[in-house]
């Protein structure tokens, strides 16, 4: 059986390897020259299952409109007139709900706990290196109102059996040394300690040569039209230098699924939501993060990358446009600038946006669509690197017949949004 993979970033790659592990013939079709290339290619660098909830959250509304009129705030929305961007916002205030929120948040931590577990074998499997560390997440509280906003948190953490610790300004400041330095900005802390880092974009091009070492075949610098269907299958994909053929399809183009999928018929409820970083080199190690710090204020992640800080952050709402504004760019600047000012060297930080594919309920689309060779890996928002393995591999158990060690029910386009 040849399954042809559409898209060749984290969860796309991730895809080929577990097929071809598992013995199938695989083609990756990817429009950029090399994998990794877009929305894997700067990203903030965590690998999160403890940090894995949906924006749509109680209060979230009321937080958006403080947030939209905060200088560096997280929340930017350009409205366009697009049905697509409206109904997306309409449906995400829907999961809004304590009720949606604890079964969204549930299902992600599930499926990032996993993914982490597959990241932890594949790992020693391989010995791939991508400048990982195991050296835990930490969301750092600036007030006491945040640290408190925290609690439905730790309840879903407790229910799932992810190991947690509240901290106070001390042991913020003994699991993030360098935080000492500002220690007076600082109420208390939630630290994830099975939470790991890593570069998305090394991972993604490194694990791409193994997948080719197993003889998957990447077909890069084609750009996909559109999915040709033959009653209830697909019979081939439109490129720029004609069809390509297979058994099975898997689109796995990120915040482009929707677009590609479009082509036959089928609504994908994914919406990109644009995300910037920032990335420096590390000036001083003794005053730069040792894992990741996530600032809860402004929600922008600073992640040490072996010998880069790199810092991520910003949800904007601007369709597909990939400019970069030098306001969101400040507001990078301002929060790694504040907690760790003399940990990197901002004059010579690279500066690169990408977008997000989010679903309104924060889960992503993992499994069949009605056409019976068609299936999607799509809709991870700002979880791509946390999920990816455990999603790739979930797709290929679906693939190969066998029994998932998750249930992929909850993943799947006819769960409801």
């Amino acid at each position: 059986m040849k399954t042809v993979i559409l898209g060749g970033g984290v969860i796309g790659v991730t895809t080929a390897h577990y097929l071809a592990g598992a013995g199938h013939e695989v083609v990756v079709i990817e429009r950029q020259p090399a994998t990794g290339l877009e929305t894997s290619f700067a990203n903030a660098g965590e690998v999160s299952p403890g940090y894995s909830a949906p924006w749509a959250a109680p209060g979230v509304p009321v937080k958006a409109l403080k947030w939209l009129a905060m200088k560096h705030g997280p929340l930017v929305v350009r409205p366009h007139a697009d049905p697509a961007q409206w109904r997306w916002m309409a449906e995400m205030l829907m999961n809004c709900t304590e009720a949606r929120y604890r079964i969204n948040k549930a299902r992600m931590v599930a499926l990032a706990e996993y993914s982490r577990d597959c990241l932890i074998a594949l790992r020693a499997e391989t010995g791939i290196a991508y400048d990982e560390r195991a050296r835990g997440t930490l969301q750092m509280f600036r007030t006491q109102k945040d640290l408190d906003g925290s609690a439905k948190d730790i309840a879903v953490l407790k229910e799932s059996g992810v190991p947690f610790e509240v901290l106070d300004r001390a042991g913020v400041v003994a699991a993030e040394p360098a935080l000492g330095l500002v220690s007076d900005k600082i109420t208390g802390g939630l630290r994830l300690p099975n939470d790991e880092t890593g570069d998305c974009h090394m991972f993604t091009q490194r694990l791409a040569e193994l997948a080719r070492e197993r003889g998957v075949r990447f077909m890069q610098s084609l750009a996909i039209h559109r999915l040709v269907n033959e009653g209830d299958r697909i019979a081939a994909v439109e490129t720029s230098e004609g069809k390509v053929t297979g058994d099975r399809y898997v689109v796995a183009l990120g915040s482009y699924s929707p677009l590609l999928m479009k082509t036959v018929g089928i609504r994908v409820p994914v919406y990109p939501v644009k995300g910037y970083s920032l990335t420096l080199p590390i000036t001083d190690e003794t005053a730069a993060p040792v894992s990741t710090v996530m600032d809860e204020t402004y929600k922008i992640a600073i992640t040490r990358l072996g010998d880069r800080i790199r810092v991520g952050g910003t949800a904007e709402l601007d369709g597909y446009n990939l400019s970069l504004r030098d306001g969101r760019r400040r507001a990078l600047e301002h929060s790694v600038g504040d907690l760790f000012p003399r940990g990197g060297d901002l004059s010579a930080a690279s500066f690169w946006a990408g977008l997000r594919p989010m679903t309104p309920d924060g889960t992503p689309l993992i499994g069949a669509t009605r056409y019976r060779n068609l299936h999607l890996n799509t809709g991870h928002g700002t979880l791509g690197w946390t999920m990816a393995c455990g999603s790739g591999r979930l797709m290929a158990d679906l693939l190969s017949g066998r029994a998932p060690d998750i249930d992929p029910a909850p993943y799947g386009i006819g769960r409801g949004h």
